[in-house]
């Protein structure tokens, strides 16, 4: 995995308040959708640490009720391959289930593989997608179903080991492979540019800032995929069940250096480690965390009752440590944990944590650069708070559209729904 420090673009350099306090600020500034005079006030104005905290709180406590919203069936338009029959039917059942209506089920017609070329991407999905969109409002996230492409063919990106791959640090160049998904969530904007990554307006960090497109013409995208049917189904069942039940058992952390002292100017590899270490702070206060901060990852029978995990580096090598719990959420960070999710023999992490039985995982098609994974403190924060749903979560914490990666697993999911578990 390579780390783009060098490009102005990729840089990305998170406030301690936001790093540490995102969740609140989720909460009171992308929902409620303040203006910007407002966020530049509150940014200004609170410096220290402690009233930063109390401020939050406060208007998590006043605000959230009036704003609160998470993302409704309605708003869905689920996308199935009229070449793969299995994936159709899966489709309608799972709109029933999660009272989808009928009207909302777009049936393409597109070869079932997970690679597709440019040009029949644009003509066999895009176009039909961007079609169906114009006849109907208030849609904001697409979910795509077993048999839909994973990735638009590109570039082959440098392989090698995580110390190798550092020295391509600055030497990122345009490249036109692309998920299905991330591409997808561009589809509204006229002519967007086809090689290299756009700026998510919804990522949290962003909210702050000037980018080139607004929330309204970016689409959250989700998928219902594994290696085989039996697969999707098991997961559309897990997530209905565990939002009675409420998700139990442990979380599990895997950095690679101990936390440092001072993390006030991280980039790169240091920023997403020490974001490891600040996801598990969060997620300590309401749940059991075990922590890894040393370079070998957890080893088999390390990781029982397993319910989140997020860590790194392991590249296309998933490591058997863990026994997971029904519903578990779970990603690992490196550069080819999503190029497959069929491919017998297959070891990269989004193939193998789906066949071992999670019920969400996120992973990249290609070569992403570290700073394109969506930031574990913000993405576990908000899924523990109980009233964001997954699709939400992971679009609050993804730093670029139009890209490489992918978010496996019902949109509509909320583990903690029942009991959302933060202030």
């Amino acid at each position: 995995m390579q780390s783009a420090t060098n490009k102005s673009k990729g840089t990305i350099l998170i406030s301690e308040s936001i790093r540490k306090y995102g969740i609140f600020f989720a909460k009171f500034l992308i929902v409620a959708n303040l203006k910007k005079n407002l966020e530049t006030m509150i940014f200004n104005s609170l410096k220290n640490s402690l009233r930063l905290v109390t401020f939050c709180l406060l208007l998590s406590g006043l605000f959230w009720p009036l704003c609160s919203h998470a993302l409704d069936p309605e708003e869905i338009v689920v996308i199935a391959n009229g070449q793969e029959r299995n994936g159709v039917a899966l489709a309608k059942y799972y709109m029933e289930q999660r009272k989808i209506p009928a009207a909302n089920l777009l049936v393409i017609q597109t070869a079932v593989s997970e690679g597709i070329e440019r040009y029949f991407y644009d003509d066999e999905i895009a176009e039909p997608v961007r079609e169906f969109l114009e006849d109907k409002q208030g849609v904001s996230c697409l979910l795509l179903f077993y048999g839909i492409p994973l990735r638009i063919n590109g570039r082959v990106p440098p392989s090698g080991d995580l110390e190798q791959k550092q020295s391509h640090a600055s030497q990122r160049r345009s490249d036109p492979m692309a998920s299905v998904d991330s591409e997808l969530s561009v589809v509204k904007i006229e002519n967007p540019p086809v090689a290299d990554w756009i700026p998510n307006p919804w990522f949290l960090k962003f909210q702050e800032q000037k980018v080139k497109y607004e929330k309204g013409q970016v689409l959250m995208v989700a998928r219902l995929d594994g290696p085989d049917i039996t697969t999707v189904k098991r997961i559309i069942d897990d997530s209905l069940a565990i939002e009675k039940e409420g998700l139990t058992g442990t979380a599990y952390f895997d950095a690679r250096w101990p936390k440092p002292e001072d993390d006030t100017n991280l980039a790169g590899y240091g920023l997403y480690d020490n974001a490891i270490h600040l996801a598990a702070e969060v997620t300590e206060k309401v749940f059991p965390v075990v922590l890894n901060e040393v370079g070998t990852l957890f080893q088999q029978g390390e990781a029982p009752d397993a319910a989140l995990y997020c860590g790194w580096y392991s590249l296309a090598k998933y490591q058997d440590a863990f026994d997971w719990q029904r519903g578990a959420v779970a990603y690992h960070i490196a550069s080819a944990e999503c190029t497959t999710l069929k491919k017998e023999g297959s070891q990269v992490w989004c193939k193998r944590l789906l066949e071992d039985g999670v019920a969400a995982t996120i992973g990249p098609v290609g070569e992403p650069y570290v700073q394109a994974f969506p930031f574990p403190q913000i993405f576990f924060g908000l899924l523990l708070d109980g009233d964001f749903t997954l699709v939400e979560a992971y679009s609050l914490s993804l730093p670029f559209v139009s890209w490489k990666m992918v978010l496996v697993g019902d949109p509509l999911y909320q583990p903690f729904r029942q009991r959302g578990v933060l202030p």
